[in-house]
Formats: structure tokens, sequence, C-alpha cells
């Protein structure tokens, strides 16, 4: 693999050559290069679906997806659950780690699911289906047999909320506190004892299903932006966050905040009908509502979350670890995340306009 174009590495922007084959082996500088940029690839932490297929569909769906997004330039990627019956639940669980041990061919990496749901709070739903349940310690002890929980969503406030955060954290899964009514002194408590379990601490779609900040009521939003440990994901699509909320995440949080797409099954497939966990939604101009006129997840891809980061001022190098090293971090992936020798040659090139023109995958052009 030989790339030239602008090259954007931890250091910053470099007009050179990117060579390797599975790994990055140098990066050089040149002159004469194309005029195009070279990212590492795209790593969604929240993903239900796109291109018609949703991780509950099983394996089938999660290829549709993995492969809908890789050509979007997300070259890794976390299947994320709905709330559901639990043995759907279960049954989506072990198709990802199905999926996560044969891999998917022309599709991102898959290094685990998202467990969004169902210990969830009842009352903040947003657009997740009424199954919500308690997070008992039988069905913790199931959901880590499958081996493919890497993230879960919990609400910290609710029946054995804390005690699940601890136990998911000392297991080595993320903990996002999400979906949940907790006021700041509950949210507080459970980031703490989610870092004092060993285990890395996030907030799930920052701003969404969690309340608002107010100035005698700081809430899970205000818990999170002012923790010194936690990540949080925010969805950059313009309907679900506005640009100032996110610009005032960003300057709060650094390098600790990631873009996600929390994209649904319709995600590429223009104004349609479609559904999110067995409810009918509808998508017009970009937007994606229940029948209840909420939001209901997003049409939204990474590619086009970079371009709406840029829009916002942000620099095209932190951009990138916005959607990209910030979520490596967040996850643990050591090997990824950032162009540099040594890691994996997961690559995306985009034009002036940044749209994606290629995308590598260990050093394999895949689109």
């Amino acid at each position: 693999m030989i790339l030239r174009g602008h090259i954007v590495t931890p250091s910053g922007v470099v007009a050179g050559t990117l060579s390797g084959d599975t790994r990055i082996a140098a990066i050089e500088p040149a002159s004469g290069v194309p005029d195009r940029f070279i990212l590492p690839g795209f790593i969604d932490t929240h993903v239900h679906g796109g291109g018609g297929g949703d991780t509950m569909d099983g394996v089938a769906g999660i290829a549709t997806l993995a492969r809908f997004h890789l050509a979007h330039g997300t070259t890794t990627l976390l299947p994320t659950t709905i709330t559901s019956p639990w043995p759907a639940v279960m049954d989506a669980l072990r198709a990802v780690a199905e999926a996560q041990k044969t891999g998917v061919p022309d599709g991102a990496a898959i290094v685990g699911a998202h467990l969004e749901g169902p210990f969830i709070s009842p009352h903040r739903l947003g657009a997740q289906p009424p199954f919500a349940i308690a997070p008992l310690p039988h069905l913790i002890d199931a959901a880590l047999a499958t081996g493919a929980v890497r993230v879960v969503t919990l609400a910290a406030e609710i029946e054995g909320g804390l005690a699940a955060a601890t136990r998911f954290a000392a297991s080595g899964v993320r903990v996002s506190l999400g979906h949940s009514a907790a006021d700041y002194a509950t949210a507080r408590a459970a980031l703490t004892a989610i870092r004092e379990a060993g285990g890395v601490a996030g907030g799930t779609h920052l701003y969404n299903a969690m309340g608002g900040l107010e100035g005698r009521a700081p809430g899970l939003v205000g818990a999170l932006l002012a923790s010194d440990h936690a990540f949080a994901e925010l969805i950059l699509d313009l309907h679900h966050v506005h640009p100032g909320s996110f610009l005032a995440a960003h300057a709060a949080l650094g390098e600790r905040l990631l873009l996600i797409t929390d994209a649904m099954r319709a995600t590429g497939l223009g104004d349609c009908d479609s559904e999110l966990g067995g409810q009918k939604v509808h998508i017009s101009n970009g937007v994606a509502r229940l029948a209840t006129g909420g939001l209901a997840g997003s049409v939204l891809t990474m590619d086009a979350a970079l371009r709406h980061a840029l829009a916002q001022g942000i620099t095209l190098p932190r951009a990138a670890r916005l959607v990209s090293g910030n979520a490596a971090r967040y996850l643990g992936l050591t090997d990824r995340g950032a162009l540099a020798p040594g890691l994996r040659a997961d690559v995306v090139v985009l034009d002036t306009d940044m749209l994606v023109t290629e995308v590598w995958v260990e050093g394999r052009r895949v689109r």
C-alpha cells in the first residue's frame, strides 16, 4: 500500500507518502502530492443499522450494516442492540459474537457489541421500545458469557443500576450512563464507582435521553461535563444536538468526546418508512421520527459527522480524533485510531470536499 496526499497524523497534517502492508510502515514528507486528505479509519461505537440491515436481524443484518458504513469510512464499529424482550437481546449478542469471530468480508471490523438497553430508565426511553428491565445478576452473567459486550448503556438510578455498573466495569466492559433520569449526585457517584472498579466510564449520546443542564439541576449532563475521566458520545447530525451544545461539550471534554452515528436500518435509503425496534419510523429530509414525532435514532454516517465538525470550526486533526482516535482510546484499541508506523493500516481517503473516495482495511483497498 502506497498513498500520497495530505496525511492527518497525531502531530498534524503532513504532505507526504504513507506506505505499509497490513500495518503502516512509514510516513514520509514529499512535495507535489495530490490534493486529497488521508485520515485514520473512522470508529463508530454506537450504530444500530444501515443500508437496510440492523443488529437485531442477526449475522446477516450485522454484515449489511458493516458493509454499508465501511463505504462511508467506518473501518471499526460496535453493532448496537435496542431495548427488546431479553431473548431477542441475547440472540443479537450471540450474533455479534459470531460476526466478530468470522469477520465480515468487505465490511468494517467488529470489535464487540454495544448493549444499549434493556437496563435503562422507563422514564427516559427516548426512541427505545418499552421493554426496560432491572439488571439482575443472572442477566448480567448471561450477557457477559457471550463474550460480545464491549460497551453497555445503563441508568445508574434504577434498581441494581450501581451494582451492575460496578460488575460490568470490573469485567472490562465500558459502562456508558444513558437513557437515565439520574440527578447529579447519583451520576457522579456512579462515575466514581466505575473508575474505582477499574473500569472506563462514558455517557450515551450526550444531551439526548438524559435531561438538560440547568444552573441548579446539572443532572447527568453536568456530571459528564464536569468529570475529569469520563468519555461521552455525541450525535452530530445537527438535529439531535445544536452546534453550540456540541462546541460546549468539545470545550469541556476535549479528547474524551467521540462522535457516533446512532444510525438506524434506513440510513442510506433516503426518505422512506422504516422501523426501529419494531416501532414505525418515517424518514424525511434526513430526519427520522417516530409516529409520536420524537426523534428515532439517526440516518447519519461518520463522514457526514466529520464534515459537520469541520463546519463548526474544528480543525481537521481534531475532527479526525473525534471520529477515530478518541473512540480508540475509549475502547482500549491501541492498534488503530491514528496514522503512525506500527498501527493497523485502516485508512480513509477524502477529496477536497471531504467526501470518501477510498477506504483501506489492514492495507487492503475495499472501497
